[in-house]
């Protein structure tokens, strides 16, 4: 078994994983990063764009975020919608601050050209991937490459490797603790080339479900509808999801519409999840390996960005002050502020599906909900506030 060494072991080469790295490697403590797929399907992959007003500081903070200031579309506000009536939120007005269109494709990218320009090891297409002595002052992670077999000796393994990673199953049954919401539901995602039909973000519930107005860039589109499990991606033809998404979004937005074919389709399913704890000796989850939101919020990548902040900061103080203290308290100090997340992410998820078992009462009570925010200008604040993200406290 051929032997490697680092200060930091990364497992997952996602936005979370690689900006840890990158934050690490401004402070000068090593790290190698490494993920079961190829760098080629990781850069492929479709997700969220939303970034919140911290992770913008964020990877600025970290030295990355040129292409993003210059791609990438601050948003002042978003728009409510339900059955046809708008209300929109001034995050700016609100808040002082905005959040940032730009897709987390694309975030990727920068930061595997960074830490490969940089000289960070990142291995790709690993195999049988193993986080082990994780209890110990000397934990290490093993895994298979090209027919190898690999040890790396470490004083912290990262857990960033997703719901379905292996690092979560580090961490014994008895110990770890779950909670988790799965909604009887999904989202039918469609990109396409073409602008998007508002400037801003549409939420919209519609009697007939959920749909969402986004965007990639000035020129690419991202919309949403929601969608019975059962369904299939070839159950939806474009003309099919046009026909839908118009008649959910309301004429007045469905005349600025400019459809086309879509380049990439999609289901995914929704539900509230977080495991705990977020440590367990040496071991500290971050990203979707320790909780999942709804996308409703628009808050999955934000959140994990949120704690690579919170794990890199303690990790600086462990190194270069010989001070503990947020090591030892990493999951509480994310997991006070994870459940808030989940909170408004299970809000709005709420207040904009259409449930398959929903009564006539609760209908009512979204709609109340809605008319609440349109009128209150606290409740408006309040939602500004937790969109564009919540303060970063340690």
């Amino acid at each position: 078994m051929k032997s490697k060494k680092t200060q930091v072991c990364i497992i997952g080469s996602g936005p979370a994983g690689l900006l840890l790295s990158q934050l690490l490697h401004n402070e000068g403590i090593s790290s190698i990063i490494i993920d079961r797929q190829s760098r080629e399907r990781i850069e492929a992959r479709v997700r969220a764009g939303v970034l919140e007003w911290g992770s913008v500081e964020a990877l600025d903070e970290a030295g990355i975020g040129a292409r993003m200031h210059k791609e990438g579309i601050p948003h002042a506000g978003f728009d409510l919608a339900f059955n046809g009536d708008k209300h929109r939120i001034d995050i700016k007005g609100h808040t002082g601050k905005d959040v940032m269109i730009y897709g987390q494709t694309e975030l990727t990218i920068d930061l595997i050209a960074k830490r490969l320009e940089q000289g960070c090891e990142i291995i790709f297409s690993a195999d049988d991937v193993q986080p082990i002595d994780v209890k110990s002052s000397s934990p290490k992670v093993r895994y298979s490459r090209g027919g190898e077999s690999y040890e790396i000796e470490c004083d912290h393994i990262a857990g960033c490797d997703g719901f379905h990673g292996v690092a979560r199953s580090a961490i014994p049954d008895a110990v770890m603790k779950t909670f988790e919401r799965v909604y009887p539901f999904g989202w039918l995602g469609l990109l396409v080339e073409k602008p998007p039909v508002s400037e801003e973000l549409i939420y919209a519930n519609h009697e007939r479900g959920f749909a969402l107005s986004s965007m990639r860039s000035e020129t690419r589109s991202r919309y949403y509808i929601q969608c019975s499990l059962n369904d299939k991606v070839e159950d939806w033809s474009d003309q099919r999801f046009w026909d839908e998404f118009s008649l959910r979004m309301g004429p007045e937005i469905a005349s600025n519409l400019k459809t086309g074919a879509s380049f990439e389709k999609s289901i995914a399913p929704l539900r509230s999840f977080v495991a705990e704890p977020m440590r367990y000796g040496n071991l500290y989850l971050a990203g979707d390996a320790a909780h999942i939101v709804p996308p409703t919020g628009a808050k999955g990548l934000n959140l994990a960005i949120a704690d690579v902040r919170i794990l890199s900061r303690a990790l600086v103080e462990h190194y270069k002050k010989n001070n503990n203290d947020y090591l030892e308290r990493y999951s509480e100090i994310c997991l006070k502020r994870v459940w808030k997340v989940e909170r408004f992410s299970w809000f709005m998820s709420m207040m904009l599906h259409q449930f398959p078992d929903m009564s006539a009462f609760e209908k009512r009570m979204q709609r109340a909900e809605f008319d609440h925010i349109v009128g209150s200008e606290t409740a408006s604040r309040s939602v500004a506030e937790n969109y564009v993200g919540l303060p970063l406290e340690m």
